[in-house]
């Protein structure tokens, strides 16, 4: 079976140094969880004292209603698969899955049987009699899911899993580890910096700075609709302009450096006049190679790269900015550099900040952090 997983008020110290200051989540049962950030940011500590190769400083860590603070880990029962495989070099295929349920006392037919069904699950039953350094590093990596799920765990942590492949096998292998996640129903907590990737697998996702969640939610709502700054600009690409938030006509009117006005309706409420940042995704800028009498930013293009379906476009604003759009390519030759262009901005899509805190000013942000009140909100996803 699965387990829902509930940690309050973590605390992680190394010595002096709070690698982790206060933190508390809630990871439902058969969830595909995911905490994401950059390196150092705390993501493998906390998987780590999930796991109970950490120590735990402060609050409480639970599997349902069993506190698992000074379990330990043989009796937490977790599989792991980590980012260098970990598979036993000089024992088989067959022998690698079978390993755990030994290891238990399970009986031969019972080892046979769900080393089988394990073998086929991740598809490497053909290789069940190699050798591991005769399989690829994809081969490898689905042998040590496989390990990690024959034992029946109640939650599976994976610790970077792919980074160690290339980019077609990373692909490859996230479907491959999604589609056996889905089947398998079990409470899974996924470790990675990647964002693509974590967007591409997971349930929820949890991006992380410094030990701290600044966005919980699902991927859909943390690309549309980042709870600040950090996560506007961690998960995919954003243009930041500066400008300035006014009331307008009982609404709220941004005003860029050249005096380009955007009327913008979905803020929360209690926004005030101020400094904002807007924060515009490279696909949320668009290019009109002539005025047109269009209200705009112009800007000159300085560079592009011709990408198939799309091609992205480098551009110096008449601000000063710099900005990247991605617009989908045209039968028509890619626009040169040195091309004068104008911009506007889908405002339906954009979002805005506030200079001062950093947190979003935007209706619909839906985050399971205790956000500050300013700026942003708290809302269950």
């Amino acid at each position: 079976m699965s387990v829902e997983i509930s940690i309050r008020h973590a605390l992680k110290k190394y010595g002096a140094v709070t690698v982790i200051p206060d933190l508390s989540l809630k990871i439902n049962n058969g969830e595909f969880f995911t905490l994401l950030g950059p390196s150092g940011c705390g993501k493998t500590t906390l998987l780590r004292m999930i796991a109970g190769f950490n120590s735990i400083e402060g609050g409480e860590f639970l599997f349902n209603d069993v506190k698992i603070n000074n379990m330990d880990p043989g009796k937490r029962n977790i599989g792991m698969v980590f980012q260098n495989y970990a598979i036993f070099p000089n024992m088989t295929v067959r022998k690698n899955v079978e390993f755990g349920l030994k290891n238990r006392g399970v009986d031969k037919e019972t080892v046979q049987r769900e080393t089988d069904k394990f073998l086929k699950l991740v598809h490497v039953d053909e290789y069940a009699d190699r050798m591991p350094e005769r399989l690829s590093g994809g081969q490898q990596q689905r042998v040590a899911l496989a390990r990690a799920l024959v034992i029946r765990p109640d939650v599976l942590l994976m610790d970077e899993p792919l980074s160690n492949l290339d980019a077609k096998l990373r692909v490859e292998m996230r479907t491959v580890i999604k589609n056996i996640q889905h089947d398998v129903g079990i409470t899974t907590v996924y470790v990675t910096h990647d964002q693509e990737e974590a967007m591409a697998v997971s349930d929820r996702i949890a991006v992380m700075k410094d030990g701290v969640i600044r966005h919980c939610g699902r991927p859909k709502n943390i690309y549309q609709r980042p709870a600040d700054l950090f996560v506007a600009t961690f998960i995919g690409k954003s243009n930041l302009l500066k400008a300035k938030l006014e009331t307008a006509e009982g609404g709220w009117t941004v005003v860029f450096g050249n005096g380009y006005r955007v009327k913008f309706d979905n803020l929360v409420a209690g926004t005030a006049p101020q400094e904002v940042t807007v924060s515009a995704r490279p696909e949320e800028l668009h290019i009109h190679k002539t005025a047109e009498g269009l209200p705009g930013i112009r800007a000159t293009v300085h560079d592009s790269v011709f990408l198939g379906l799309n091609t992205h476009y480098f551009v110096e604003l008449e601000t000063g900015e710099k900005a990247e759009i991605i617009q989908e390519s045209e039968v028509d030759d890619i626009i040169q550099p040195g091309t004068d262009i104008l911009l506007t901005l889908n405002e339906k899509k954009a979002n805005l900040f506030s200079t001062e805190t950093s947190l979003s000013l935007m209706d619909g942000v839906q985050s399971q952090v205790e956000l500050p009140k300013t700026g942003a909100r708290e809302e269950a996803d």
